[in-house]
């Protein structure tokens, strides 16, 4: 049985240990990010930054427009995993490095690629390594992006 993520994209069944196999794909996902989101996510960070909602500030630091804080753009793909895996206690490791800035334009907002697959098995732990390839506009926005994930 499928399940529905917060965006709206069906989810399918929880994958479990026995049939992740090594080369698995996770559906890909198109997460689409606007200025409100930003501003939204402004306030519960505590990040107000105004290269994340002041366009004129962005471009007078050199920035081509506002840009999405990194944390979000993180936990963006880290939940594509989390939907993924069915139960966000599962992601038992994430990390990444910041490559580029998704730059989010007024009118048309941005939107974030997440694609990834399995990348290792531990049958010790019962845990798979999910690699990441997450893109905005066409540019790695996360590098070295990868989870680990204790399946059922």
């Amino acid at each position: 049985m499928s399940s529905t993520a917060d965006d709206g994209t069906t989810v399918a069944p929880r994958p479990t240990f026995e049939a992740a196999a090594v080369g698995d794909a996770l559906p890909p996902r198109t997460l689409h990010v606007t200025r409100a989101d930003l501003v939204r996510y402004a306030g519960v960070s505590g990040d107000r930054n105004p290269i994340h909602w002041d366009e004129r500030f962005a471009r007078s630091v050199g920035l081509p427009d506002v840009i999405a804080h990194g944390m979000y753009t993180m936990a963006l793909a880290g939940q594509v995993v989390a939907d993924w895996a069915g139960d966000p206690g599962a992601v038992v490791e994430y990390g990444t490095r910041f490559t580029n800035p998704v730059v989010v334009d007024h009118e048309r907002g941005a939107d974030v690629l997440v694609e990834g697959a399995v990348a290792a098995r531990d049958e010790d732990t019962r845990t798979v390594r999910v690699e990441l390839v997450v893109t905005s506009a066409g540019a790695k926005v996360l590098g070295r992006a990868r989870a680990v994930v204790r399946l059922p």
